[in-house]
């Protein structure tokens, strides 16, 4: 179907010419004041947050009050039927709307303002001899009625219709208004199906990084337990202990990204959530040590800087669990994060042996605190180390 025409001549049943007496004219003027508002008050409705339908039997109730009109209808164009079905309305009986509909042939007073883009005004559709008059009119006792078409998104969307049982007539000055209605209308639609489209784009987008970070978190999974499964076919103690450690900090990272696939923000992570199910997998591995974690609540944060917290759990908290304790020694490990005035307090701590003399992290040779100083650094952190009596605290400080 073609665009129709945006200025087109009015299809108006003539009347004969009637000189207004002053009162009319004064009514008349309050009426066009109305519309002008009436118009003013749609139009802030469409540009805020109103849903559709709402909007649509708005937009029906104020047409027909600046028309001093019983009835409004809005009607969809249905292209498989090439019908006009009706979609929101005011003063129809009930199971009209929804379910009736009108022919959109141009026999039709809506069919043909709806193919040819002419505003059509019918005063008398008793005495109509150009249109058909659909059974709802008739249904309904309707004297007049005015359609004009409502332009979508490329294409005709539909007509808005006006009727009433009075004896009076539509003239230009009530297309302009009827025309004014729709031409909002229109924008509407077209805002509507716009918005449609994009939410419809983004959750297509958001389906597909959910299934990457499913994938991703799945491949680190296979990648922590193949070197598991190769740490514990080594003899050799040293490079047991290397592939066990690789393993947990590629367990870490694959534990982002399956908070990232169940995240509906993924933009940000529950922190706090992301803690405990690491400091839960340090805990499953097997050692001695009880791994006791109080986090705060409602904590999130950026998805590629939470994995920095994590690596530096990780590293801490198996150190701990390795170093702090004599052989066959049980003991805690307490893992503390909450918020404060702006700024994450990460605290590590255990009741152990404590830190070997002259011990700095800052110059360690170490491989795992050597990444706990680089990631600290890349967090914008500072990193203290309390010694306890008995035990040691890394304390991390991370300004929001």
């Amino acid at each position: 179907m073609n665009r129709p025409p945006q200025h087109a001549t009015s299809v108006i049943e003539p009347s004969p010419d009637t000189q207004p007496d002053k009162s009319a004219t004064e009514r008349a003027l309050h009426q066009r004041i109305r519309q002008q508002e009436i118009l003013a008050e749609l139009g802030v409705a469409a540009l805020q947050d109103t849903s559709f339908d709402e909007l649509l039997a708005l937009a029906a109730r104020l047409t027909a009050e600046g028309l001093e009109a019983e009835f409004c209808k809005i009607l969809q164009y249905q292209p498989a039927e090439n019908r006009l079905l009706v979609i929101a309305g005011v003063g129809w009986n009930a199971g009209v709307v929804g379910v009736a509909s009108v022919g959109a042939d141009l026999a039709s007073p809506a069919g043909f303002a709806l193919h040819t883009g002419k505003p059509v005004i019918s005063n008398h559709l008793e005495n109509e001899m150009r249109f058909r008059t659909s059974e709802l009119l008739l249904e309904h006792g309707i004297h007049r009625a005015m359609n004009v078409i409502l332009q979508g998104d490329g294409a005709p969307f539909g007509v808005l219709e006006v009727d009433s049982r009075s004896e009076g007539e539509f003239g230009e000055r009530d297309i302009a208004f009827l025309q004014g209605a729709a031409n909002i209308l229109g924008m509407a639609i077209e805002r509507q199906r716009h918005e449609r489209h994009l939410t419809a784009a983004l959750n297509h987008h958001r389906i597909l990084l959910e299934e990457i970070n499913h994938r991703a978190k799945n491949s680190l999974q296979l990648v922590s337990s193949m070197l598991q499964m190769q740490a514990r076919m080594i003899d050799e103690p040293m490079v047991r202990q290397y592939l066990t450690q690789a393993s947990h900090r590629v367990a870490a990272v694959g534990r982002l990204y399956d908070r990232l696939s169940h995240e509906t923000n993924i933009e940000r992570i529950d922190l706090c959530a992301y803690v405990r199910d690491i400091c839960k997998d340090l805990a499953d591995s097997g050692s001695l040590r009880k791994i006791q974690v109080k986090t705060a609540a409602n904590i999130l944060f950026p998805p590629d800087r939470a994995v920095h917290f994590g690596l530096i759990i990780n590293e801490i908290v198996t150190n701990a669990c390795k170093y702090a304790y004599a052989d066959n020694e049980t003991g805690p490990v307490y893992v503390q994060l909450d918020r404060d005035a702006g700024v994450l307090r990460l605290s590590i701590r255990d009741e152990g042996r404590g830190l070997p003399q002259g011990f700095d992290i800052s110059t360690s040779k170490g491989l795992g605190m050597r990444l706990v100083t680089t990631l600290a650094r890349q967090l914008g952190a500072t990193m203290e180390t309390c010694h306890h009596n008995p035990g040691t605290e890394f304390l991390i400080l991370v300004p929001q």
